[in-house]
């Protein structure tokens, strides 16, 4: 099994030495290496199973890193990193040469953030390097929002999880791009459409993208149990096709009464899309440990955060 420990220093240390670490983020772990060494983002590939063409995140300690990362910074992105970090923005922007192609999957631009995590921020601070850090789960798995998932994930394949406790937020974070000098949004994450616009005016969304995706989280299938996963605005009426099943429900606020379900999880009984988006994944975790044969998801209402947690339902479901 790997080390769950809160040790700051044998992070450093391993990170140092080219190995790798999980590490917690306000949003989901991630699997972070030394993004200059060729052994250590080789290394996060291969563990993850995770394709060459989809391009990893850099993290970085401060906005006042930005510049050592990126060669030119549109006036809207310098409004939006202001706005947000640290926190769950990731800012897509021309890369400078120094910065590996394997990163950015031979783009000339490349995918940045601060993360909005105590320990991470403090090991980022400790180290002379920059992270990379998808999320620390097997390609195209529900992403981690404890340590313990990442370890149920990994064992052996990694040394260290730096243990943060649960992820605050708990989906990844928006991915926002630029054309023309205009902002796009690649992923919707832990940050609303309504609140970027609120920042930059109305944008774009371009967040579906299966050969050479600018940006993480743009594939059809992603962030999917094992299980075979369906999308509902009707539960009851999606029960009734598949009678004689273990099935599961995830559902928005209420509880359903029926005798037909093994089990179900409401991830907010106040109705509160904050706290849902927060345990979506635990409750995936749940329900794709239980030997169900289905698990039944309720359709969210698709504003503000909503929007988000469809966007990975979606993505889930298409994996069945």
């Amino acid at each position: 099994m790997s080390i769950i420990s809160k040790d700051i220093s044998k992070a450093v240390a391993l990170l140092n030495n080219e190995e790798l670490v999980a590490i917690p983020t306000e949003t989901v772990y991630g699997l972070a290496g030394n993004i200059y060494s060729k052994t250590a983002i080789t290394s996060i590939f291969t563990t993850k199973q995770r394709p060459l063409f989809n391009p990893l995140i850099v993290h970085i300690p401060s906005i006042h890193h930005l510049d050592t990362i990126v060669s030119a910074i549109p006036e809207k992105a310098t409004q939006l990193a202001r706005a947000f970090w640290p926190g769950s923005l990731t800012l897509v922007l021309p890369k400078k040469d120094t910065i590996p192609d394997i990163i950015t999957a031979g783009k000339t631009t490349v995918a940045v953030r601060v993360p909005n995590h105590p320990l991470t921020l403090e090991l980022l601070k400790q180290l002379e390097f920059p992270l990379a850090a998808p999320s620390a789960n097997p390609f195209n798995r529900i992403s981690p929002t404890t340590a313990q998932h990442v370890d149920a994930y990994f064992k052996d394949a990694i040394q260290m999880v730096l243990d943060g406790g649960a992820c605050k937020n708990g989906i990844e974070s928006t991915i926002v791009g630029f054309e023309n000098n205009e902002p796009v949004i690649y992923r919707l994450g832990s940050i609303s459409v309504e609140d970027i616009e609120a920042i930059v005016g109305p944008i774009t969304i371009k967040n579906k993208k299966e050969n050479n995706p600018e940006a993480p989280g743009m594939l059809d299938k992603h962030y999917a149990p094992t299980t075979p996963t369906v999308l509902s605005h009707d539960i009851l009426e999606t029960l009734t096709k598949y009678p004689n099943k273990r099935v599961g429900i995830l559902a928005f606020k209420e509880q359903l009464k029926n005798d037909k379900v093994t089990h179900q999880i409401t991830v907010s009984k106040i109705g509160d899309l904050v706290e849902a988006t927060s345990k979506l994944y635990e409750a995936l975790h749940q329900l794709d440990h239980l030997n169900l044969d289905v698990i039944i998801a309720e359709i969210f209402p698709d504003y503000g955060l909503g929007k988000s947690i469809n966007d990975r339902l979606q993505r889930a479901a298409h994996a069945s």
